[in-house]
């Protein structure tokens, strides 16, 4: 059924909407509260120091929850400066410790170009995560895990139950 239209007592017509007598279009229309973003940056640089901290906060979550287990696991970080780049934990430094400062940044040959102390390249994370960024330039970041949660389901040998959109 079409909304109608009731007289405000001028000769402008208030469209209401049939569900709602006397309620107009516009006060019926549901406001969507505005959820902040992430910031935007002017300056690449001022990006890059951004993004290094939110990637050395997320291997500290990572560690709080357990999914880290002694050198393994990894998450990269596309550089915003050279997209061809890309930051990646140190092998060694533990997750729950990492600062932005730890982070190296590796080309795609896996050469450490820049970054934190400890400059040692996990092979495993090169292998996986160059492979993503050079195929997907599309994709900014990229984790992988070995938890105990995730060894523990796969020592069950069956597939994951298609019964939620996370499975």
């Amino acid at each position: 059924m079409a909304p109608h239209a009731e007289s405000n007592g001028s000769s402008e017509k208030i469209a209401t909407a049939t569900h709602e007598p006397g309620l107009s279009e516009s006060k019926a229309k549901v406001q969507m509260p505005k959820f902040p973003g992430p910031p935007k940056f002017d300056d690449p640089y001022k990006e890059r120091e951004y993004l290094k901290g939110r990637l050395a906060a997320a291997f500290r979550i990572f560690g709080k929850y357990g999914f880290d287990e002694g050198v393994a696991g990894h998450i990269t970080l596309r550089d915003p400066v050279d997209p061809s780049l890309f930051w990646v934990n140190p092998f060694g430094v533990a997750f729950g410790l990492m600062k932005a400062s730890d982070l190296i940044l590796v080309d795609h040959d896996g050469q450490v170009v820049d970054g934190g102390p400890v400059r040692l390249l996990n092979a495993a994370a090169f292998m996986i995560h160059g492979a993503i960024h050079r195929a997907r330039p599309d994709v900014m970041a990229a984790a992988h895990s070995h938890s105990i949660y995730g060894r523990a389901f796969c020592s069950l040998g069956r597939k994951i139950d298609t019964i939620t959109q996370d499975s």
